[in-house]
């Protein structure tokens, strides 16, 4: 007999939860309380959770000499932030000067987008781009001293 009550209390327990969800929670002085939250009516429908934003990437930037002037200094490294938002931070070392800068895609074109940094000393350089996906893509680039270099942007691997 007590087999049969402990099974019709646990029906019973089962049937007036049925409907509802348990959310421990502490109460001001530390003990936990219960609470129970009623579940939606059947067929409801629960909206889905909003889309997370891509994060941020860092790629690394190659620069390759494209003319004479460009070759004195071989090939040069940087940086460039992808946001994921259609704008970027870019960074490159220069003959003993950091340029920094951005990155912007062109309006419209959603591969496509031009690069400009400048130093505190007055070096300038300017690069258009397209990029095959987020993380990897291919350009042209030049300074304000007159060198050009193929920029190359993400990593080799």
């Amino acid at each position: 007999m007590c087999r049969s009550i402990r099974s019709a209390a646990a029906m019973l327990a089962a049937l007036a939860l049925g409907a509802c969800y348990v959310i421990p929670e502490r109460g001001p002085d530390g003990q936990l309380i219960y609470q129970y939250y009623p579940l939606p009516p059947a067929g409801t429908v629960v909206p889905a959770p909003a889309p997370s934003r891509a994060a941020p990437a860092t790629l690394p930037v190659r620069l390759y000499p494209a003319n004479d002037v460009s070759t004195r200094t071989g090939v040069i490294t940087g940086s460039v932030t992808n946001m994921m938002t259609g704008k970027g931070v870019f960074n490159v070392s220069y003959l003993g000067e950091v340029l920094t800068g951005e990155a912007t895609r062109v309006s419209n074109e959603e591969r496509r987008g031009v690069a400009s940094a400048f130093s505190p000393q007055g070096m300038f350089m300017s690069c258009e781009y397209q990029m095959n996906t987020p993380y990897q893509g291919a350009g042209s680039c030049t300074f304000s001293n007159g060198a050009a270099y193929q920029m190359h942007i993400g990593s080799t691997q």
